[in-house]
């Protein structure tokens, strides 16, 4: 009997939504003003920050149940900052904290620095659309 493999896992869906952070990192960067779309691309990271965090522990199983304690552990100590951050950026993007974002979005950045996005991506703008989906969040 063949494997089954699961083509859509948490470590894959981790890699997209950092190289989705890091394309709107970018993007973020060319934008002079506030506009509707700098505030997609910041509730944006906030939600794929979020999403990295819920899906750690989820990574971390398989190492638990072969007894890899000391790694699963080292890898939750190395992603734990991404819940911290995502609820800080939450917290700054829903109250139209922009002096907040812009402390925050280096300290990502930081993070996400070996991240390579290529020119010709095929990710597009995975941000469209999400501040409304954090606004809905908030009332949830």
């Amino acid at each position: 009997m063949s494997r089954v493999i699961n083509p859509d896992s948490v470590g894959k869906e981790r890699t997209r939504l950092t190289k989705g952070i890091v394309l709107c990192i970018r993007e973020l960067a060319k934008q002079t003003a506030v506009t509707p779309d700098a505030k997609d691309m910041t509730a944006y990271i906030a939600l794929a920050l979020q999403s990295i965090s819920e899906g750690i522990d989820v990574s971390v199983v398989a190492w638990e149940k072969r007894d890899y304690w000391v790694k699963a552990d080292k890898f939750r100590m190395e992603w734990m900052w991404a819940g911290q951050l995502a609820q800080k950026m939450k917290s700054a993007v829903l109250s139209d904290d922009w002096a907040a974002i812009a402390m925050l979005i280096p300290q990502i950045a930081s993070r996400f620095g070996k991240v390579i996005v290529s020119d010709n991506h095929r990710l597009g703008k995975p941000w469209v659309g999400a501040y409304t989906l954090l606004a809905l969040h908030r009332k949830l």
